[in-house]
C-alpha cells in the first residue's frame, strides 16, 4: 500500500482528523462542541487542534473535491447578500448553476457596478467559459457588469427567478451566527472558499429524492470523502 505523507507529523490518525474536519462543516457546531463529542468518545483533543486541522486540511480537502466536481451547469444564479465583519458592512457575492453548485464565492467592500464586474471576470477566469443564461435580481450593478463582461449571454433579472442562489445563502448564514460573526475578510473569505465546497457534498440534497436514492446517494458520497480524505490509500 502507498502511505500519504499528508497527515505526516500530526498525532492523531487521519480518521479523527477528518472527521473533526467533516462534523465542523456538515454540522452548525463549534470547535467546543467537536471537542466535547471526540472527549464522549475517549479521544482527548483540544478545540484549538480541531481548529488547526479545519484551517490546514479544509481547503485541501475542498480542492480535491473541487477536481472531482462535474462541469458546472450552463445557467448561472448571481445574488449578494450583507455580511458584517467587526461591525462594518461588507458584501458577499455568490454565483451557483441551476443545480445549485457553488461557482465562486467573494466578499467585497461594495455592491456597485465596478465590484460586480469584478466578480463576473473572476467567475469567468475560474470557470475558462460564459453561461448560456444569467439570472439576477434587479440590482443595476449587475447590468454595467454584463454588459461589461458577457454582453453576447441572456440576462434574465428578476427578484422571483434567484430563489436557486439566495437558498444557496441559508447554510452561509447559519455558520455566521454559530461562529458570532466572521473575524476578518481574508478569514471569512478563506472559510467560506472551503464552506461552500465542503458542505454541498457532505449534505446531499434531500429535494425529490426517495429515501432508497438518498441513502445511495449518501453512500456515494462517503465513499468519496473517504478517497479525498486518503482513508482508502491508493494500491
Amino acid at each position: 500500500m502507498r502511505v500519504s505523507s499528508t497527515y505526516k507529523g500530526f498525532r492523531f490518525p487521519r480518521e479523527v482528523i477528518s472527521h473533526c474536519v467533516w462534523l465542523y462543516h456538515r454540522f452548525t457546531l463549534s470547535l467546543r462542541e467537536i471537542e466535547l463529542l471526540m472527549a464522549e468518545r475517549g479521544i482527548e483533543v483540544t478545540y484549538e487542534t480541531i481548529r488547526t486541522w479545519c484551517t490546514r486540511f479544509g481547503p485541501e480537502y475542498a480542492r480535491s473535491l473541487r477536481r472531482r466536481a462535474p462541469l458546472p451547469g450552463d445557467k448561472w444564479h448571481v445574488d449578494e447578500v450583507f455580511v458584517k465583519i467587526r461591525g462594518v458592512r461588507k458584501y458577499l457575492w455568490r454565483a451557483v448553476d441551476q443545480h445549485g453548485n457553488v461557482l465562486d464565492i467573494v466578499i467585497q467592500s461594495t455592491r456597485n457596478g465596478r465590484a460586480a464586474t469584478r466578480f463576473f471576470r473572476k467567475i469567468r477566469r475560474k470557470q475558462s467559459r460564459r453561461p448560456r443564461v444569467l439570472i439576477t435580481d434587479k440590482l443595476a450593478s449587475y447590468r454595467v457588469a454584463h454588459r461589461n463582461t458577457m454582453s453576447t449571454t441572456e440576462h434574465r433579472h428578476n427578484k422571483y427567478l434567484n430563489n436557486r442562489c439566495e437558498n444557496s445563502h441559508q447554510p452561509t448564514r447559519q455558520r455566521e451566527h454559530a461562529m458570532k460573526g466572521f473575524r476578518t475578510v481574508g478569514s471569512g473569505q478563506r472559510f467560506l472558499a472551503t464552506f461552500s465546497r465542503i458542505y454541498p457534498h457532505v449534505r446531499p440534497p434531500r429535494h425529490r429524492m426517495t429515501a432508497t436514492d438518498h441513502r445511495t446517494e449518501r453512500a456515494t458520497r462517503f465513499q468519496v470523502w473517504d478517497q479525498v480524505t486518503e482513508l482508502t490509500l491508493a494500491a
